[in-house]
């Protein structure tokens, strides 16, 4: 009996141990593989357009901005949430992470993010603080250098074998004949000879800046200076101007070696006494806007081109101290955008002569919210923030192109995406174009999101409607070409159709012809623009007699005392020709004959 006790202990001890050992095996997996119980969807049924976070640099914000967005939480071991999904994904399409998108930061996540801050020389804490999460969502492109692979080292390789620095095979991977091929090109253009495609480098490659092996630097196409060998002149003033050609936009947040010149370049001139670090912080955005304001510029603290160009190039730099330059005229804002949330059509209206906002420049069908997420009815004032990508981590990472803010909550933007991939459009997005769909924002085809984001800047006034009156014309003008669903552009392209010649004295000849609702052709496009120049209809000549033409004749009809059926046949036709000659051309009055006095 005693035992058979002992082997009961011994054997309820072996399962206890078993069952701890089980335990720990689960938990060890949990950790490696980010646990992906749970998971959120990647993408929600439309999308949502609340909260946006932009997956590219903005390009006229700095880091106080980027922190804005970000919330001001640094992610770290442990913590969950959407921030910590959306984290996730712009790790993962840059190819530093390849686990479950989870929402939970884990051991794969740090490690991803240790690689990021490697990769741009940050502390390789594993902590995703704010300085990495502004660099991670403003880049275009991750670093490539010898090691890597994927669809990023074939596109580069293309772009390589183009220029003539590659002649290898287009396999996805960069070992040494890429590397070789990238030193070379680095030599060319005068730049760091490293054998690492960064990110500026990758997109002086997309842009065209590059040297091609073949050419020859000119005049027009010179290659990028070598920052650390400028040569200088004295000008009449004794002020050192520097011969630095623009390379790109610097703001509160950049850094490396072009920061670290015009902190020099600042030291010289006396608007600078920080260090030399080329780390671009609140010292440095002082000093620049020291110099925006003494030299008569928007004071914003971002170096631009026209700023970069007073502090290396211009002999009549206003020096501290000095009197400053006045500040120029304001230029008018070009543009007024309404948005006709009963037509769901977004009109850009241009100044006329009288400086007033009266001329259509473009008009585009869209998408406002829906009935439960309206959009914000009221005049909006941008501020001239806009990303050519953006991200919705509330409803699962759904994405979107050229987005153009309007105020705290809502943008304009292109139709939903379920990856950063020009191909990865949710059609459905697309084909609702013209009805409520979306949770706010104002949604637009891809080409007209990116006309907003191209042409209209800060201080535009959108000014969003509702209560319009139905124009089924101007939204049956707009209606947009069916896309490839393969590549996301249009089948076709069609070709504009030339206006019809109008000429008032060529009245149409109906003969037996009756025009009606859904007439079309040359003599319903002269009955529009008659109508319109007597004040009868006021929206777009389209050539098809739809509701509002049907409209503008009954009124006209009912001012002539006739019975107003909306119809059309030859005596109208003559009789609204006659009412416009006579409206152009009003006789002159006689003057009364004086009565002789008795």
């Amino acid at each position: 009996m005693t035992s058979e006790v002992v082997w009961m202990k011994r054997l309820l001890v072996l399962l206890m141990a078993l069952s701890l050992l089980f335990s720990a095996c689960a938990f060890a997996e949990l950790e490696n593989g980010e646990d992906d119980s749970n998971p959120v969807p990647i993408e929600a049924d439309d999308g949502d357009d609340s909260d946006p976070q932009p997956v590219d640099m903005m390009e006229d914000e700095e880091l106080e901005v980027q922190e804005e967005i970000l919330q001001g939480r640094v992610l770290q071991f442990g913590d969950e949430g959407d921030d910590v999904l959306a984290l996730q994904t712009r790790l993962k399409d840059l190819k530093y992470y390849t686990g479950n998108l989870s929402g939970r930061y884990r051991e794969g996540t740090r490690k991803a993010v240790e690689t990021f801050q490697a990769d741009f020389e940050l502390d390789q804490t594993g902590i995703a603080d704010l300085r990495t999460l502004s660099i991670l969502f403003s880049l275009t492109h991750r670093p490539l250098r010898y090691g890597s692979s994927g669809e990023d080292v074939k596109e580069l390789q293309k772009q390589l074998t183009e220029l003539g620095y590659y002649k290898g095979k287009i396999s996805g991977n960069y070992l040494e004949a890429t590397r070789k091929a990238v030193e070379n090109l680095q030599k060319k253009n005068n730049l760091e000879v490293n054998g690492v495609a960064d990110a500026d480098l990758q997109d002086m490659i997309a842009d065209g800046r590059i040297l091609s092996k073949s050419d020859k630097p000119d005049d027009t196409n010179t290659p990028a200076p070598n920052l650390s060998n400028y040569l200088v002149d004295d000008n009449e003033n004794g002020v050192a101007v520097a011969d630095v050609a623009f390379e790109k936009k610097l703001k509160s947040g950049s850094s490396g070696k072009l920061v670290k010149t015009m902190q020099e370049r600042l030291t010289e001139l006396g608007y600078y006494e920080g260090p030399i670090s080329g780390n671009f912080q609140k010292y440095t955005t002082r000093a620049v806007k020291a110099v925006q304001t003494q030299n008569g510029l928007e004071s914003t603290g971002v170096v631009d081109e026209e700023t970069w160009n007073v502090i290396f190039n211009d002999a009549r730099i206003v020096m501290p101290g000095a009197t400053p330059k006045p500040t120029p005229e304001p230029t008018p804002v070009p543009f007024h955008i309404v948005v006709d949330v009963a037509n769901q059509v977004t009109s850009v209206y241009g100044r006329d002569e009288n400086g007033e906002y009266t001329v259509p420049v473009r008009q585009m069908l869209c998408s406002t919210g829906m009935k439960a997420t309206p959009s914000d009815v009221g005049d909006w004032v941008l501020n001239g923030r806009h990303s050519t990508w953006c991200i919705f981590p509330k409803w699962g990472n759904s994405y979107a192109r050229y987005w153009t803010r309007i105020n705290g909550s809502i943008a304009f933007h292109s139709p939903i995406y379920t990856a950063v991939s020009n191909s990865a459009m949710k059609i459905s997005s697309y084909k609702k174009l013209g009805q409520r769909a979306s949770h706010g924002c104002i949604r637009l085809a891809v080409w007209d999101a990116k006309w907003i984001y191209d042409n209209v800047g800060a201080g535009t006034v959108v000014s969003i409607v509702e209560g319009m009156d139905p124009d089924p014309e101007l939204r049956d003008a707009l209606k947009l070409p069916p896309l490839d669903t393969k590549y996301c552009t249009p089948i076709s392209t069609p070709v504009p159709t030339a206006e019809p010649e109008y000429s008032l004295d060529n009245v149409p000849q109906l003969g037996n012809r009756q025009l009606k609702e859904n007439s079309q052709g040359e003599d319903v496009y002269w009955l529009q623009k008659t109508l319109k120049d007597l004040g009868y209809y006021d929206t777009k000549v389209t050539g098809k007699m739809l509701k509002k033409t049907v409209k503008a004749v009954k009124a006209f009809q009912q001012d002539h005392g006739l019975r107003a059926n909306g119809g059309v046949n030859q005596e109208l036709m003559d009789l609204i020709a006659e009412t416009a000659r006579n409206a152009k051309n009003p006789q002159e009055t006689p003057a009364p004959i004086a009565t002789p006095e008795p």
